[in-house]
């Protein structure tokens, strides 16, 4: 069963900058983590979950309009971990951040991790 672990989140204050990992576990040598999408979304409180940064199999991303140039999305396949480096962070990027991995029919969530940028 593949899991996503994430990690990283925190209280930080505006300006500062936080790093988040996923690490996925369980996924077949057949496939290979390298061949899944992977997905930092975020949820604030009642708010809907929205999509911040995707980086593809291949290695290209795509952003929010309301993270470019702040956050940076990547991935070490060797480690089987996908990373968002935030920074500017902004009251507004409060939310639970979730890791998703995607390929095909397969798509697998982690169980998120919190970040709240607050003075």
């Amino acid at each position: 069963q593949v899991q996503l672990v994430e990690s990283g989140g925190g209280l930080v204050q505006p300006g500062g900058s936080l790093r988040l990992s996923c690490v996925a576990s369980g996924i077949g040598s057949r496939i290979g983590f390298s061949t899944f999408a992977m997905r930092w979304y975020r949820q604030a409180p009642g708010k809907q979950r929205e999509l911040v940064a995707v980086i593809a199999s291949g290695g290209s991303t795509n952003y929010a309009d309301s993270v470019k140039g702040r956050f940076t999305i990547s991935r070490d396949n060797a480690k089987n971990t996908v990373y968002l480096q935030m920074n500017s962070l902004k009251p507004e990027d409060t939310a639970v951040y979730y890791c998703n991995a995607g390929w095909g029919t397969q798509d697998y969530w982690g169980q998120g991790t919190q970040v709240t940028v607050s003075s």
